[in-house]
């Protein structure tokens, strides 16, 4: 139902999996700036690095439930007229 609103509102599979991309990234921008600028260790940093690292399957899973989506949109109806 979620998925579907989203959809309804214009958001494409492509979105989503630019989103997971963009999420690994960060995961990794994300645990070098920790290692540079905590001072509690590498510890901390891997925890900031696999919390954001998380996000990526998350966008993915919606990237292929919109896929769907869009999959069933593309269906059209045969004429079975001869």
């Amino acid at each position: 139902m979620i998925v579907k609103k989203l959809h309804d509102k214009g958001l494409k599979s492509e979105h989503a999996y630019a989103a997971a991309f963009a999420s690994i990234g960060l995961s990794v921008c994300s645990w070098a700036a920790s290692l540079k600028a905590e001072t509690r260790g590498m510890d901390r940093a891997d925890r900031w690095g696999i919390y954001v690292g998380e996000w990526a399957p998350t966008f993915f899973g919606l990237g292929l439930a919109l896929a769907g989506y869009e999959a069933a949109e593309e269906i059209t109806v045969v004429d079975f007229e001869a």
